[in-house]
């Protein structure tokens, strides 16, 4: 008798849809365990406490995206997301002025993060062999006697079983899931592989120690950044030269920021444009969530652009804070572990979110994933999984890198020491800042690196280095020869 596959997904949120339809692929079934229920409509979730807050896709997770789901973009403009030029309609604050305003290819995408996950969740209904399990825990990873391998999950059914799969056609019955009652309330679903897509709140190291693995090596870098955003009707008359404001931290002089990014409308006007406003604050100068300490603060930031443009909106929702924005990654890729388990997304590097590359990198991932199915086998999966998870490590190592990068910056960094790397990566994205005011290719490669189009390394070629020493060194030079303020102050 022929063994149909089976892949579990361990959570429903993004990185959960993407590597599900990838398995899809590769596995004649495809299992997403998700806590949560899902609505019926774009709208938030408790899974997803930050889908209240900015959300675009980088052009790089446009790309890929498309490739899953052919026709994504379309539908998602048509249901009122917005795309952009990152140069053209982007007021952009640097901390030596505003950047300039071009044309560009580099498109962003803008909408709600509640509209991506319910338009791939719809997605991902039409293909029969996946299939949504939702109320449901995990509570623990089945092994083989000598837990070497993987099998499956045993999960908590916290509602009545409710498989929710493609509505046009006939859901399949509990016995074709493989599930295993072992209480009343709990079962055993078996796989061939299990995929961790669970985010922050994974409970993976906790199963590993309690299967006898030690649990991963980690690393925590906490800057204290915390947001609070809300969302706003644009006042009937603006016309300004912008679609989004950006006027991001500049730690450790600039510790405050702000933006607004513009959204669908909702579900009776899609294409009426509102804003999500979000203020930022690091080294725990967190922004207040009443009306008048929010006002208050988006008037301290360095521009009066963002604070100017809500006194004239409209308030549609209250205040909403978020003080999760920690880096934590786990090195799951240096440490034995069972095989037939991955871990993904959030569960395995979780990115302070204000940076805006973390949906990019869950697509990057997923690609990751593919592309290794396409080469091995699923029967050697015992071989390889983990090959395969050091593959995933490298598709989220450049957002890391910058991430924790800035958050080196601010005083209250809580982490392992800075190095010299980290000091000179820091030196150097202050110089590029300064420079991308007035300089387009400039600006044009960094954008590139920020959409993960281009590694990082590019910023480094002779053209743009060397503009940089000329301009470190025109900097010192003049500081040289001016006159000191004291030697001004005599004459």
């Amino acid at each position: 008798m022929q063994h149909n596959s089976h892949a579990v997904v361990i959570g429903g949120s993004l990185s959960g849809l993407l590597m599900s339809r990838v398995l899809a692929n590769h596995f004649d079934r495809v299992t997403v365990i998700e806590r949560d229920i899902y609505p019926d409509e774009p709208a938030p979730r408790k899974g997803v406490p930050h889908s209240r807050f900015p959300h675009t896709l980088m052009l790089r997770g446009q790309q890929i995206l498309e490739q899953l789901f052919p026709g994504l973009k379309s539908e998602l403009l048509d249901k009122g997301a917005i795309e952009l030029d990152s140069i053209k309609d982007v007021a952009f604050l640097t901390p030596n002025g505003w950047a300039a305003q071009r044309d560009s290819e580099l498109a962003l995408l803008a909408f709600s993060r509640d509209l991506l996950d319910w338009s791939i969740r719809r997605r991902l209904a039409a293909f029969s062999q996946v299939q949504f399990l939702t109320g449901a825990s995990v509570t623990e990873l089945l092994t083989d006697p000598k837990r070497q391998k993987i099998l499956g999950v045993s999960l908590h059914q916290h509602k009545k079983f409710n498989p929710e799969s493609n509505p046009e056609s006939n859901p399949e019955s509990k016995s074709e899931l493989n599930f295993e009652s072992n209480s009343e309330s709990n079962q055993n679903l078996y796989a061939d592989l299990v995929v961790d897509a669970s985010g922050k709140a994974s409970h993976t190291p906790q199963w590993l120690r309690k299967l006898g693995y030690e649990a991963p090596p980690e690393t925590e870098i906490n800057a204290f950044v915390g947001y609070v955003a809300r969302i706003y009707q644009p006042p009937p008359d603006w016309d300004v030269n912008w679609k989004m404001v950006f006027m991001p931290t500049a730690p450790p002089q600039q510790i405050r920021g702000g933006a607004i990014f513009p959204i669908e409308g909702d579900r009776d006007n899609p294409h009426q444009c509102r804003w999500i406003v979000s203020l930022v604050g690091g080294d725990r100068d967190y922004p207040p969530t009443d009306d008048a300490g929010f006002l208050a603060f988006a008037r301290s930031l360095p521009s009066p652009v963002l604070a100017e443009a809500i006194e004239r909106a409209t308030p549609l929702t209250p205040p909403y804070a978020y003080y999760g924005n920690e880096n934590r990654q786990h090195y799951y890729e240096q440490s034995p572990l069972p095989a037939r388990l991955v871990v993904v997304g959030h569960a395995a590097c979780l990115l302070n979110p204000t940076y805006g590359q973390a949906m990019t990198v869950a697509a990057l991932e997923a690609m990751t994933l593919d592309q290794f199915l396409r080469h091995q086998a699923i029967d050697k999966l015992d071989q390889q999984t983990h090959a395969l998870q050091k593959q995933l490590a490298k598709a989220h190592q450049e957002a890391w890198t910058a991430a924790i990068s800035i958050d080196y910056r601010y005083h209250s960094t809580q982490g392992k020491p800075i190095n010299a790397a980290t000091r000179f990566t820091n030196w150097y994205w202050d110089q590029l800042l300064e420079l991308i005011v007035d300089r387009a290719s400039i600006h044009h490669t960094f954008l590139e690196v920020l959409h993960l189009l281009k590694p990082s390394s590019v910023l480094l070629q002779p053209s743009i280095f060397g503009q940089i020493l000329a301009h470190s060194f025109s900097k010192r030079w003049q500081r040289f020869t001016s006159p000191s303020e004291s030697a001004i102050s005599t004459r």
